[in-house]
């Protein structure tokens, strides 16, 4: 079975996904514009993004069941699970699907303070 990979994500896009994600549940376009800080996007920007990111395969929606006419989204991927899809097309990218180069990248071009490096060291070890 081949890896389903989505395409990668904007950053207002992301935007308006760690809201639904933050949020745990599904929302109204509405409810997603109250979830930005100040100064929030227009709902119709919002409801935008929510179409290109229904297109790219990440939110789905029903219509919400008190109304019947308001959509509520909700995403259809964890962020742990876009999170590790990212991470892997960079290693596989860019390090030649090595994790260690790709390790190796992270620690030397971090500013990583002692205590930082010893709780790497410690989540090595208890592997």
């Amino acid at each position: 079975m081949e890896k389903k990979t989505l395409k990668p994500l904007t950053r207002a896009e992301m935007d308006v996904m760690n809201v639904l994600w933050n949020a745990g549940h599904a929302l109204t376009v509405s409810e997603i514009v109250d979830g930005y800080a100040e100064p929030r996007p227009a709902y119709t920007t919002v409801a935008t993004f929510l179409k290109i990111l229904e297109a790219k395969g990440y939110v789905e929606h029903r219509k919400k069941e008190e109304t019947g006419r308001t959509f509520c989204f909700s995403p259809m991927l964890s962020r742990e699970k876009y999170v590790s899809q990212v991470v892997n097309d960079v290693k596989d990218t860019l390090f030649g699907s090595s994790t260690k180069r790709f390790c190796s990248f992270l620690i030397q071009n971090e500013e990583l303070t002692d205590e930082e490096l010893k709780e790497i060291l410690s989540l090595i070890q208890n592997e």
